[in-house]
């Protein structure tokens, strides 16, 4: 007998470059997602923050469990640059991961040519 529709966590296992972004999402790999996202050297998941909610530490602990595989994290904060919260960069630096806030738009792009260069490079970006 067939299963309903099953609701899992949003992941794509891999790394890939973004294609395009707005309208409240990403496109990437020949898929789609709509929300903000965390592109890891694990792969791409769905990530609860939309533009304006507070940017604390537990929204990145999936960033922090693998920091040992991430030199530079940029934060793509939505449409405007927002700083990063003093506990947020301290928690961070902790782990040695730089961080770098800056529209999604650059952040988007910044991601992609690091990506191309084979850098250790994270981001997590707000959707617009």
């Amino acid at each position: 007998m067939p299963k309903g529709i099953e609701i899992r966590e949003a992941h794509f296992p891999g790394r890939a470059p973004i294609d395009a972004y707005g309208n409240g999402g990403f496109r990437f790999a020949d898929m789609s997602h709509r929300g903000s996202i965390l592109m890891l050297p694990s792969g791409v998941y769905g990530w609860d923050v939309a533009e304006g909610d507070p940017l604390a530490v537990e929204k990145f602990y999936r960033v922090i469990d693998e920091a040992k595989d991430i030199e530079v994290l940029l934060v793509g904060t939505g449409k405007d640059i927002r700083p990063l919260p003093a506990d947020l960069k301290a928690a961070l630096r902790a782990v040695n991961v730089s961080s770098d806030p800056m529209s999604t738009g650059a952040a988007v792009r910044t991601y992609n040519v690091m990506l191309a260069e084979s850098r250790a490079v994270a981001v997590a970006l707000i959707a617009v």
